[in-house]
């Protein structure tokens, strides 16, 4: 029998906790429990927090169309700017006034929903490794989408504008990039002429086109991204904003007087929360931190030590380039390319190993990853060095010889979702894997055909949040025998079960487990075959499935 080759201990914490220290993990805990909350509300399917970049995406169609509608009947005039905001505004208030306070609502939730999007993948650790490439991107996407919301404001020329281009323009002087100060041109009304709202609306225009080019960028290594919400989800959202704005219009604070101080005005602090600090410090000091802090943001994938983890590797031998496992990828590692070894078979696959994050998808993808195999080595097309197929299966054994008693299970649990020695008990063993979506289902036709347990239980990150994106998903699939490799038909459903819980829902798993071995009980009892030393199962004289 092969020895297990276990992870170095560094490698179990680190893909137990996600990569992060305790603090992040007790925030973790804090997050999935306010999900939780919403779970009971809207359902995993439609939960709000796992869609936070797709109501991104929606919010921005939502300000690009109320902003097309608007452009129709702005005037680039120095006054005409001002009065054709306030016709729209009040001549139309049925439409144009509506879609103003739409394009300002879905303006300000759009900020909302990357700001969140950027500190829960911060606290979920879904920034180091391959992922350095999205959460960069989508650092440097919070520049355009203020950019865009601070030069909409300059357009409307109220007193807000006339508040915020002064602050702009000092706070931009303080650069040196313009041969002179553009802050001038707001000192008299004399100083302003309708070529410089020719220009912001241009700016206004181009910015939210930059903005969508690095959203498409942000999302090209990801496999079936979100970028659309759930239909129901997508209208419940927009009729709020509707009634926003039919209840609270945006309107505007009067027309800009360059002659006298703009003030009071009311700030949208979505948008303007840096320039009331421009009173307190300077615009190089301002300049300082918040660049420091975006470089900071940038550089985090790299600023915290981790041990990388080997991708995954292919064997050619054993690989006849079906593609399941390149179909199965969620981050976009893996692609077919012509055949090179002589074999023949028209491709074999390929791994980008700047785009690998070891989770093993793969592994559970492909047809020849199946423990049944015993005239040859255990050697699947691809897999995990790190977690190889061949390991998992004495772990597997491994775990069938510490179960006693009735009702005995074997729980598959991702090693990110929870502690997972915390469950072992007399009839309970449990076998960690990187990502639930790597343990091919034959592993559960061979734990139940070969007796080796009375039931299979799977369990891992919450539902409808996969911490390596679609492993949950392909899991339940193969388990209901909708994807390729497919749970085998002589497979009983009522011994395999699954449970999505995360980290905060240990007791809720306790509870599932004892429904689960509850029900094993009730069903008729199976022949147990004795085990050899090593959790090996005795053989019997019977067809050995390869």
């Amino acid at each position: 029998m092969a020895t297990i080759q276990e992870p170095p201990p560094a490698v179990s914490i680190a893909r137990r906790n996600g990569g992060v220290g305790p603090l992040r993990t007790a925030a973790r805990i804090v997050i999935e429990k306010i999900e939780g909350a919403f779970d009971a509300v809207f359902a995993p399917g439609w939960n709000p927090w796992y869609q936070l970049g797709a109501l991104g995406w929606f919010y921005y169609w939502v300000v690009l169309v109320s902003g097309i509608y608007l452009f129709i009947f702005f005037d680039t005039g120095v006054i005409q700017a001002y009065e054709s905001v306030e016709q729209i505004t009040h001549a139309q208030w049925y439409a144009g006034g509506v879609m103003r306070s739409l394009h300002r609502y879905a303006s300000d939730a759009l900020v909302v929903m990357a700001l969140l999007h950027l500190v829960r993948e911060f606290i979920l650790g879904r920034l180091y490794g391959a992922r350095w490439f999205a959460w960069s991107t989508g650092v440097m996407m919070m520049w355009f989408v203020y950019a865009s919301g601070v030069s909409g404001y300059w357009l409307v020329w109220d007193k807000l504008a006339q508040y915020v281009a002064i602050a702009a323009s000092e706070w931009l002087d303080a650069l040196s990039f313009f041969g002179e100060p553009i802050a001038r041109n707001f000192q008299t009304e004399r100083t302003l002429n309708a070529r410089f709202f020719t220009l912001l609306l241009f700016i206004h225009i181009a910015v939210p086109l930059f903005l969508l080019f690095f959203m498409w960028v942000h999302i090209q290594r990801y496999l079936r991204p979100r970028v659309n919400p759930p239909r129901g989800l997508a209208i419940g959202t927009l009729l709020m904003l509707l009634a926003l704005s039919l209840a609270k219009p945006a309107l505007s604070q009067g027309p800009a007087v360059l002659d006298q101080v703009p003030s009071p005005v009311g700030l949208d602090w979505f948008y303007l929360t840096l320039f009331p600090l421009l009173e307190y410090v300077s615009a190089e000091t301002l300049w300082l931190v918040v660049i420091g802090a975006t470089a900071f943001l940038f550089m985090l994938p790299w600023l915290r030590r981790r041990l990388p983890l080997p991708v995954a590797a292919v064997h050619l031998d054993n690989c006849n380039g079906c593609g399941r496992c390149v179909a199965d990828c969620p981050f976009s590692a893996l692609a077919l390319v012509p055949r090179s070894d002589g074999l023949p078979f028209a491709a074999e696959v390929t791994v980008t190993a700047a785009r690998c994050v070891s989770c093993g998808i793969c592994a559970g993808a492909c047809p020849t990853a199946t423990p049944f195999r015993r005239k040859s080595d255990l050697i699947p097309g691809i897999e995990l060095p790190s977690a190889p197929i061949t390991a998992l299966r004495e772990q597997t054994m491994a775990a069938a010889g510490r179960l006693r008693g009735e009702a005995r299970v074997i729980v598959y649990a991702c090693d990110l979702g929870f502690d997972w020695s915390l469950l072992e008990g007399e009839g309970i063993a449990v076998v960690g894997v990187p990502c639930v979506g790597m343990l091919p289902p034959a592993f559960v036709d061979f734990v139940l055909s070969r007796r080796l347990a009375d039931g299979v239980l799977f369990t891992g990150c919450r539902d409808g949040d996969c911490y390596h994106r679609l492993g949950m998903r392909w899991t339940e699939q193969r388990l209901r025998r909708e994807r390729d490799p497919q749970l085998r038909q002589r497979v009983p459903a009522e011994r395999v079960a699954t449970f999505w819980g995360g980290v905060a829902r240990i007791d809720e798993l306790r509870q599932v487990l004892r429904a689960f071995r509850d029900r094993l009980r009730r069903l008729p009892a199976v022949k147990r075959r004795p085990l050899a030393a090593g959790g090996e199962p005795v053989p019997e004289v019977e067809a050995v499935h390869e």
